[in-house]
């Protein structure tokens, strides 16, 4: 019987047998969360919780390109600095990132189509996270001005080597081998196996529907190729290291990625280097309220309106950022950034 369906056109949820059942409604939106959603989203899984007759949660996109292409930017870009939206966002969406990673019953994330962002924040914390050869992930944030967030302090500074690093500052877009290569998704299902695969989980146990229809992907790696030039040129400690040594590291790889970083935003690029480096040695919590402060400081400056200006709405591509320069772009600009707030103002969690 429905438990709940259709809470809103947005986000549906639905419980049959026990299976708790998400499905992200925004195909023309390429499935993005709004504020609403997120909202919806916490509430619904608390209530679950409490739920005995559930024993499994799965989340997928409604039908299309994407499982979730991220947040709703343009949404934040219309509200505007200091806006209400731009502060209640990502504490709800932060708090509904925490809630998925400790959740008490196995949650299953079917990441099929474009995965980045947001999306990446409500599949990276399932237990059993799913990608098909549909599966196009990236954490796109630095080339509009912001930094990767929804816990991605966490699972980028967890992946081999350098290639989070490499991942969260160029934006890559990696599909299904490197996403089970580097740990990050646990599984392979040809998309058009995801139907049977409900349908089982509905019913059965999900080891036995999940050994039934697990594949390998027909696309081998893209990062395998680059890895040992990945880890020598990421290792810098700094963005100028970095790019001093993708300079010696030289060949096309080298040069395309100096191109790609010499678009991002000089801000972003210092912060989120320090990001993961930090994030590597914090609690999952701990990262989410790092990202929280960070957040809220990139939505009272420029960069990230002027990012999705240029991306979104005028798509010019020809951002113009503030600071211009890595020079600019001072240790102490930085440290103000990481700055702790008052404790009323940091992001706490609620079990």
């Amino acid at each position: 019987m429905s438990d709940v369906s259709a809470v809103a056109d947005e986000i549906h949820f639905d419980h049959r047998c026990w299976l708790g059942h998400v499905v992200l409604n925004r195909p023309k939106a390429f499935n993005a969360l709004t504020h609403d959603m997120c909202i919806r989203f916490d509430r619904q899984m608390r209530a679950w919780a409490d739920n005995h007759e559930l024993g499994l949660i799965a989340i997928t996109g409604a039908a299309g390109r994407a499982f979730c292409a991220g947040g709703d930017v343009r949404a934040l870009y219309e509200a505007g600095p200091g806006s209400r939206l731009t502060r209640d966002f990502f504490w709800d969406e932060y708090r509904l990132n925490r809630r998925l990673f400790r959740y008490r019953k196995p949650y299953i994330a079917l990441a099929d189509g474009i995965t980045m962002g947001g999306g990446v924040g409500v599949s990276a914390p399932a237990r059993i996270r799913v990608v098909t050869e549909r599966t196009l992930f990236a954490m796109p944030e630095t080339g509009i001005g912001l930094f990767p967030d929804v816990g991605a302090s966490y699972y980028l500074s967890r992946c081999p080597g350098q290639t989070g690093i490499y991942l969260a500052l160029t934006g890559a877009r990696i599909k299904a081998a490197d996403l089970l290569g580097l740990g990050l998704y646990t599984h392979y299902v040809p998309s058009t196996s995801l139907p049977e695969l409900l349908v089982g989980i509905e019913l059965e146990a999900v080891g036995p529907v999940l050994a039934r229809l697990t594949a390998s992907p027909s696309e081998g790696s893209v990062l395998e190729a680059q890895r040992q030039a990945i880890d020598r040129c990421f290792a810098g400690s700094t963005i100028e290291d970095i790019l001093e040594r993708l300079k010696n590291e030289g060949g096309t790889w080298a040069e395309t990625t100096l191109t790609t970083l010499s678009r991002m935003s000089p801000l972003s690029l210092r912060i989120t280097l320090r990001e993961l480096r930090e994030g590597a040695s914090l609690e999952f919590e701990d990262c989410l309220r790092m990202e929280y402060r960070l957040v809220r400081r990139f939505m009272m400056a420029s960069d990230f309106y002027e990012g999705v200006r240029a991306a979104l709405v005028d798509k010019d591509n020809a951002p113009k950022w503030n600071p211009a320069t890595l020079a600019e772009a001072t240790p102490a600009l930085v440290d103000s950034y990481f700055a702790p707030f008052t404790d009323e103002e940091e992001l706490h969690f609620d079990d």
